[in-house]
């Protein structure tokens, strides 16, 4: 471990140096973040995951670069290349960036116009110009003349010079240095139709003649625009002032007026619009992506996180409906486990309109399978199902939810439902699924790829491997939030708790089926390949209701049992009458059972538990409903102010359902009375607000809404 990037990365985030070292030596010794976060508070500080995180990733980039240093040292060597003067500077460059710029000179090089006048001997000429020391450029040049090495004159030999130069000029570090930095911060974004693609490219009409600042650009807008280029429909380019940069330019290397500073001067203006432009035009390209998919990456993340950590109903016999118009409504009974007891079609809809039957058909189910809500899917006929189930004396008042239904395809045709449902097909599966996401959200949502679930934006422009890797993070961190019962959890679920994984989720699954439900967390250890790390890390995320130890359905650690049974003890009462009576662990004095190892952070988290064991995080379930008035487009009014779910927020906006078949866009700049920066200040997905309308396009079927108080 590297004590110089322990102490960077402490400076650059303002963390102490042995909060940085214990999380660093954590993760190389195979902890997980959630682990790390929750039962290792003492050595870290209390750091949350979002710092750990952030740490993990530094030290992961800082560990890239010294692969990519080594190998450069190891090359110069080999090439007997390295001087101490460029160790010294390779070893001091901290970007990628820079070490490349310093590495540049030396590295193989495919041949060039520099490497062409090299070969005809023409670099001397180009040194003794390029030291502009008051030698007369022409009778330098005139030495060099000769017909059998391809330079049959003066012109000729100042060419081949020149051409050197600009590339010195190109390799310069401290001038690409500069450039990077008057691109980036100077560097104009244009973009133009390509030639014959305006009828094609229609989509990117916007973009036809754009320009702005790169470094004002918004995210989603360069995404946009770098979409077009790749499809061919537009040309992009970044640009500062040509003046500017050649003034740069010449600073560093035209020394004087005379002749040879002429030439030095000609050499700078090629060097930069043959050589640098291009590249620093790519690296600015390849940076402003970079951070556009950073952005949009944190969008869809944060996205996801809402969607996972949605309120759960529990466990109720849930009546899941998956509606349809000519192929009717696809109705399954689950029970409060979520297993299917029962399913049926039923047709109220055109053009069968079997309204009689299919009512009969919903209120005997009810009545058998005790329904306490019932889960309506909200794609095609999702409105009409609802208005006709709450047209229906249903018993007991049951309430009827919208659920949001997106993936459920996905899921019902892949092999996990396969697996669990071989003997129904995909409309089934997909009602259940519907079902299960209003009973637990999280459980279900884990089985589908998060691509496939409507939000974010821009998903398929951005780094795939960055997008999956961070929407992992998101379901590992949400699932070992919440915690997972280990005798109900689906092989996908056990999947994301923290120590285990696909094969180890499987061996559990495995031996559950096998011996049956456990009994306690130490029967864990028990399963096949789980060893003593895996159950360290995984084993406090697990809960096992109704074991014969009364913690194993919370959150605290196996590691930590003793110190509850040591306050129990003192306090002459058993574990459970201590979870039982807030009166006895307010006589919990936790000074009492601090040690070298244990500290007050963990302390307060167990005693934290006592008092609500098991806790689930997220908020209460409240049911939603629509306007019932608007169905369709065609009846949203202007200045209609109406209920709404957020479905999906990105950097421009929030889009809305407010149950017409269609989201409709809150702008950004009309999320609130206030300026807002990002619209995730304002709205999360899935919330629920009240929005005005502002416009409705019936032709483009496009919905524009505010969630401003003051509207016109």
């Amino acid at each position: 471990m590297s004590i110089f990037h322990i102490s960077k990365i402490a400076g650059e985030f303002d963390l102490k140096e042995r909060q940085v070292r214990a999380v660093v030596e954590l993760l190389d010794e195979g902890a997980t973040v959630p682990f790390i976060a929750r039962y290792r508070k003492e050595v870290t500080g209390s750091l949350d995951e979002v710092a750990i995180t952030t740490v993990q990733e530094r030290m992961a980039r800082l560990r890239d670069l010294d692969k990519r240093r080594a190998s450069i040292l190891r090359s110069l060597r080999e090439r007997g290349q390295l001087t101490t003067d460029l160790r010294q500077k390779i070893l001091a460059a901290e970007t990628l960036s820079a070490l490349e710029d310093v590495y540049l000179p030396y590295r193989p090089k495919r041949r060039t116009r520099a490497t062409m006048a090299r070969e005809r001997g023409l670099e001397p000429l180009a040194r003794r110009i390029f030291d502009q020391d008051g030698a007369d450029p022409v009778e330098e040049a005139a030495v060099f003349i000769d017909p059998d090495k391809d330079v049959p004159s003066v012109e000729e030999a100042l060419a081949g010079a020149r051409d050197i130069m600009a590339e010195w000029i190109n390799e310069d570090a401290d001038a690409r240095a500069r450039m990077r930095d008057l691109f980036g911060t100077e560097g104009v974004l244009r973009s133009k139709a390509a030639t014959g693609k305006e009828e094609e490219g229609a989509k990117y009409k916007d973009y036809f003649d754009w320009s702005e600042p790169l470094s004002k650009a918004p995210s989603h807008r360069i995404l946009a625009m770098m979409r077009g280029d790749a499809e061919g429909s537009l040309k992009i380019h970044i640009l500062p002032q040509e003046e500017q940069a050649l003034a740069i330019l010449g600073s560093i290397f035209v020394h004087g007026t005379g002749p040879a500073s002429r030439q030095v001067e000609a050499a700078v203006q090629d060097g930069y619009k043959r050589l640098l432009v291009p590249l620093m035009e790519r690296e600015c390209l390849s940076a402003a992506k970079t951070e556009a998919d950073r952005k949009a990456i944190a969008v869809f993340a944060e996205n996801l996180r809402q969607l996972l950590l949605e309120p759960s109903l529990g466990q109720k016999n849930v009546l899941a409906i998956d509606p349809g118009f000519r192929t009717g409504c696809k109705v399954v009974a689950l029970d409060r486990q979520g297993k299917l007891v029962q399913s049926d079609t039923i047709y109220p809809h055109e053009p069968q309109n079997r309204t009689a039957e299919s009512a009969k058909n919903i209120l005997e189910l009810c009545e058998r399978f005790e329904i306490e809500v019932i889960a309506v899917g909200n794609g095609t006929a999702g409105r009409e199902t609802v208005s006709f189930l709450n047209g229906l004396e249903l018993p007991g008042k049951i309430p009827v939810v919208m659920v949001d239904e997106s993936g459920a395809s996905v899921y019902s045709a892949s092999s996990s439902a396969r697996d669990e449902f071989p003997d129904q097909d995909i409309t089934v599966r997909g009602s259940v699924s519907i079902g299960r996401r209003l009973m637990d959200p999280l459980a279900e949502l884990v089985k589908v790829d998060p691509g496939s679930l409507g939000i974010g934006q821009y998903q398929h422009d951005v780094d795939q491997a960055a997008l999956k890797s961070k929407l992992e993070d998101v379901v590992r961190s949400c699932v070992n939030l919440v915690g997972v019962d280990v005798n109900t959890a689906s092989k996908e679920l056990l999947t994301y708790v923290s120590g285990l994984g696909p094969r180890l989720a499987e061996f559990i699954v495995r031996y559950r089926d096998d011996h049956g439900s456990f009994g306690r967390r130490e029967d864990l250890r028990k399963v096949p390949r789980l060893g003593p790390k895996a159950f360290q890390q995984a084993a406090g995320f697990l809960r096992i209701r109704d074991g014969s130890n009364p913690l194993d359905a919370s959150a605290v650690h196996p590691e930590s049992y003793a110190i509850v049974d040591a306050m129990a003890r003192d306090l002459g009462s058993s574990v459970q009458e201590l979870m039982d009576d807030c009166g006895l662990q307010n006589k919990i004095d936790l000074q009492n059972y601090v040690t070298d190892r244990v500290g007050m952070p963990t302390l307060e988290d167990i005693l934290s538990e006592l008092e609500k064991p098991g806790r689930d995080p997220r908020q209460e379930f409240e049911v939603f409903s629509f306007a019932e008035e608007v169905v369709d487009m065609e009846d949203l009014e202007r200045g209609m102010t109406l209920p709404g779910v957020v479905t999906n927020v990105t950097a421009f906006g929030a889009f809305v359902d407010v149950g017409v078949h269609q989201d409709g866009l809150v702008h950004i700049s009309q999320l609130a009375d206030r300026f807002v920066r990002d619209p995730a200040e304002v709205v999360k997905v899935h919330q629920k607000v009240m929005v005005t309308v502002l416009d409705v396009d019936l032709d483009r079927k496009r919905i524009s809404l505010s969630m401003k108080k003051k509207h016109f």
